[in-house]
């Protein structure tokens, strides 16, 4: 089998998650932090949610919400999985998330020097994301090369339609998960830009 599992994150409209589940992508995320430009309204949220629903993972992502009320709003808008992302949230944070929603996934970078091994704090999935998540900026995967994880672990971070294939080869990440290497703007997402990120994810 080609390719990999594909995240498109910071989804706000109905249309993008479409695009998005047509493509290929294997889910789809939407960010409801209080400071970011991507942050979605319980509204839109409800609507991505309904349009992947069935055909692709609905991921609510925040950084800055305490994990039970985290948990509880992504098991009320619907989501399928809630991605505690960043240095908030501990392992107590994750099993107080988990005994809410089943499925949890942990985001964090290298610089906060965190355990690596999926599962390490209940998740089932581990986010590996530049130190600035959501800047676009690329990092260093040389810093991976002895150090990728084993399992169900997703590489993010400054990833675009022309350096996926690479990066994926390079590191080999179970999935990649995108957020401004698919937009126009910060917060303004492109189909255009969404299917050709899916197309040369899955196609390496």
């Amino acid at each position: 089998m080609t390719g990999v599992y594909v995240k498109i994150c910071g989804l706000r409209t109905a249309e993008h998650a479409r695009v998005a589940v047509e493509a290929g992508a294997g889910a789809v995320g939407v960010v409801m932090n209080r400071t970011s430009s991507r942050r979605a309204t319980a509204d839109e949220a409800r609507e991505v949610v309904a349009a992947a629903r069935g055909s692709a993972d609905t991921v609510l992502v925040v950084n800055d919400m305490p994990a039970g009320q985290a948990a509880r709003t992504a098991r009320d808008l619907g989501f399928d999985v809630l991605q505690l992302h960043g240095p908030a949230y501990d392992e107590a944070g994750f099993r107080e998330a988990a005994a809410i929603v089943p499925r949890v996934w942990r985001a964090t970078s290298l610089d906060l020097d965190p355990p690596l091994e999926v599962g390490a704090w209940g998740e089932e999935r581990l986010l590996l994301d530049a130190p600035k998540p959501g800047s676009g900026q690329t990092w260093d995967l040389s810093d991976l090369a002895d150090r990728a994880p084993d399992g169900e672990w997703l590489l993010a971070g400054g990833l675009s339609a022309a350096n996926v294939a690479e990066a994926a080869v390079t590191v080999r990440p179970w999935g990649v998960d995108v957020s401004s290497g698919v937009e126009v703007a910060p917060g303004e997402k492109s189909a255009e830009l969404i299917r050709s990120f899916v197309a040369a994810a899955l196609a390496r």
